[in-house]
């Protein structure tokens, strides 16, 4: 097994993390948060795209899926085209109340799509580019994909359980 298909492997359970978190629920299912200040599935699911996205595409030096495939324009959230939902508030993650299933995967594939297309294509050689100097030490590239992989998992993780929570009171 390459690290190319190591990563290929980790971003396919994402996938499967996320339609399984997403799939079958209503908009209102979608946007029910555990409590008044805590992030919904929506929000949770949107995050970690738009910060998959940010990342992979900034690493290898592409356009966003998020604007150079009309996602933004299809979401229309009064965010700048650049938030990726980092430090947003309770107000702003209550904006993504009424998404549908439908629009949150179709952006998750898109985006799901250019990484895959990115990372099955590195070589151990690439993992160690520097990507980002503004941390000390200096961010390689293998260590920012381990780093959104993380976040993925991690979010994904939080809206399968408030989803547990939702099928309960079914």
């Amino acid at each position: 097994m390459t690290s190319a298909d190591l990563l290929v492997d980790a971003f396919g359970r994402i996938k499967e993390n996320v339609h399984g978190a997403v799939e079958g629920l209503t908009p209102a299912e979608l946007a029910t948060r555990p409590d008044g200040d805590a992030n919904s599935i929506a929000w949770l699911i949107w995050h970690l795209t738009r910060v998959q996205d940010d990342h992979i595409a900034d690493v290898a030096g592409l356009e966003q899926v998020w604007t150079a495939q009309g996602w933004a324009k299809r979401f229309d959230l009064p965010f700048d085209d650049s938030a990726t939902g980092y430090a947003h508030s309770s107000a702003e993650v209550a904006r993504l109340d009424g998404v549908s299933a439908d629009l949150l995967l179709g952006y998750f594939d898109a985006v799901h799509d250019q990484t895959i297309g990115y990372v099955s294509a590195l070589t151990d050689a690439d993992l160690p580019r520097i990507v980002d100097t503004r941390w000390d030490p200096a961010v390689t590239l293998g260590v920012r994909l381990i780093s959104v992989v993380d976040d993925d998992i991690q979010h994904s993780g939080q809206a399968a359980y408030i989803r547990g929570m939702l099928l309960r009171r079914r």
